[in-house]
């Protein structure tokens, strides 16, 4: 997360509290803050999954007040802190440009093979479930033919026994 702000309709009153928790996807706590408006929270995770950002206004005051979170999300390439990586590598101007595209480049190749290995399974899926749907139609066929062959030799046998045949 890049960075977030709370404001409130009212001025603070000494019993509200503000804060903010971020926790991963398996319960790990990323960031707690208490008493606080505003600020910036960076992390970095291997886990894939939901992240739970919750933001709380404790107030005991009457009246209920206006509050706004404002929220920049970032994930990815977008997230990465250029200035930090200008300053620690001395470069600048074009040089930091062309490492912003390399990074979107790579972050856009590893979506792409992201995106190959989901379209390989779900051609998979689909291929067992088209398998699945003709036999379940072959069957389906099978067992019409079966029931109008016994109908046809009940009814024979029917009209034969009252001598209408």
């Amino acid at each position: 997360m890049d960075g977030w702000s709370m404001s409130v309709g009212q001025p603070l009153l000494s019993t509200m509290l503000n804060g903010c928790f971020v926790t991963s996807p398996y319960g790990n706590n990323l960031h707690h803050g208490e008493n606080t408006t505003h600020g910036n929270i960076a992390f970095t995770t291997q886990e894939a999954g939901n992240y739970l950002a919750c933001f709380w206004v404790d107030s005991q005051g009457e009246g209920g007040g206006e509050v706004n979170v404002n929220l920049d999300w970032k994930i990815g390439i977008a997230a990465k802190d250029w200035d930090s990586v200008a300053r620690k590598e001395k470069i600048e101007g074009v040089e930091l440009e062309l490492r912003k595209l390399e990074g979107a480049v790579e972050a856009i190749h590893e979506n792409l093979l992201y995106l190959k290995g989901r379209e390989a399974e779900m051609r998979i899926v689909s291929e067992k479930t088209n398998a699945r749907v003709a036999w379940f139609s072959i069957m389906s066929l099978g067992i019409c033919i079966a029931v109008s062959g016994l109908q046809l030799w009940y009814l024979k046998r029917f009209f034969q026994k009252k001598k209408l045949i």
